[in-house]
């Protein structure tokens, strides 16, 4: 049976952006403000990313930002999208997801990925081990997991808060290795299409063929993230895209920096290799006025079948910003019917 987009939630993934001209501290109260407004529209997720040495992303002390969020809230779930496991011990993730889950209980995720999120001089100050930490991943995951299980008299180990909170774990991925995981495993998938389009197709269709139920899902359930950039007309939100073209072009040049302003045009900023480059980067990006977006949702979804779609929005603007989560909103199924899908 075809899916509609009103038939499928829809959440937010945010970088805790820091534009030209503001800091972290700004960064985090624009994330509020969203993420209050989010939540008023019938949000269902609000995640945020670890990421490290970037100019652009306040989001590097993931699980504290979660908190704070959480704390401005009152009923959208909130959560990683996600933690970069290969740069922490389970048992601190533990710790500080079961703080969280305890704090604001039932609103909790802990979305996991295997990459550091970084370069590697930055996982060498993060003073994670530089050989082997990945392919270790699947054993931390399971070790994760079952700090956050039910209460075992006879573990040696515990984590305090933690145990028993069961929060859920979520994989995340731009490869089809933490999809074939995620399978094994019987947890939900999230693919990181908003920057890595390549495996989406193959990724999904691996996850869903080798599913295996399991205590935390029965079913597969997967989310695809993508860029959305609503705006009046297809002509103005293409102006506001100029920001985040920019952005993708700094990752391309190795030159970062805070979000800028939008320009007049590109065609004087970028060579046409790297126009090229950033639109195959980007290339499950939805730009346009209500009309034009909700065509290209449909047609993605209908392309992936996907059980949720998460939007991540690079406009330098706040109000802007905000009028895209506002126009897009009321193609989903609300998140009061939502909630809990997910265990």
């Amino acid at each position: 049976m075809k899916k509609h987009l009103a038939d499928i939630p829809v959440s937010v993934l945010d970088l805790s952006t820091i534009v030209e001209g503001e800091n972290a501290a700004g960064a985090f109260k624009r994330s509020l403000a969203l993420a209050q407004q989010a939540e008023a529209l019938g949000y269902t997720r609000y995640w945020f990313a670890e990421h490290h040495n970037m100019e652009s992303v306040a989001s590097s002390a993931t699980a504290v930002l979660i908190g704070y969020v959480a704390g401005g809230t009152s009923s959208i779930r909130v959560g990683s999208g996600g933690i970069m496991l290969p740069n922490h011990a389970p048992l601190i993730i533990a710790e500080q997801f079961g703080t969280l889950a305890s704090l604001y209980p039932g609103r909790i995720d802990l979305g996991l990925g295997r990459a550091p999120g970084t370069d590697q001089i930055t996982s060498m100050a993060l003073r994670r081990r530089m050989q082997g930490s990945v392919d270790e991943f699947p054993n931390d995951v399971i070790e994760l997991i079952n700090y956050l299980g039910p209460k075992d008299a006879e573990a040696r180990v515990k984590a305090i808060p933690g145990e028993g909170t069961e929060v859920p774990v979520w994989l995340l991925g731009s490869s089809t290795y933490s999809a074939q995981l995620a399978a094994i495993l019987g947890l939900p998938f999230a693919f990181a299409s908003h920057f890595a389009p390549t495996y989406l197709t193959e990724a999904l269709k691996i996850y869903k063929a080798t599913f295996k139920p399991s205590i935390h899902l029965q079913q597969p359930y997967a989310i695809a993230c993508i860029n959305v950039i609503a705006a009046d007309t297809d002509e103005e939100a293409e102006h506001l895209a100029t920001s985040f073209y920019n952005l993708a072009l700094g990752l391309i040049r190795n030159k970062r920096q805070p979000l800028q302003p939008p320009v007049t045009s590109m065609e004087d900023v970028w060579t046409p290799p790297e126009k090229a480059a950033v639109q195959q980067m980007m290339h499950y990006s939805f730009i346009g006025g209500a009309a034009t977006v909700k065509e290209g949702l449909q047609t993605f979804l209908d392309e992936t079948g996907v059980d949720e779609i998460m939007v991540t929005s690079h406009i330098y603007d706040l109000e802007a910003k905000k009028k895209s989560y506002e126009m897009i909103a009321p193609f989903f199924k609300q998140a009061e019917a939502t909630n809990a899908e997910i265990h």
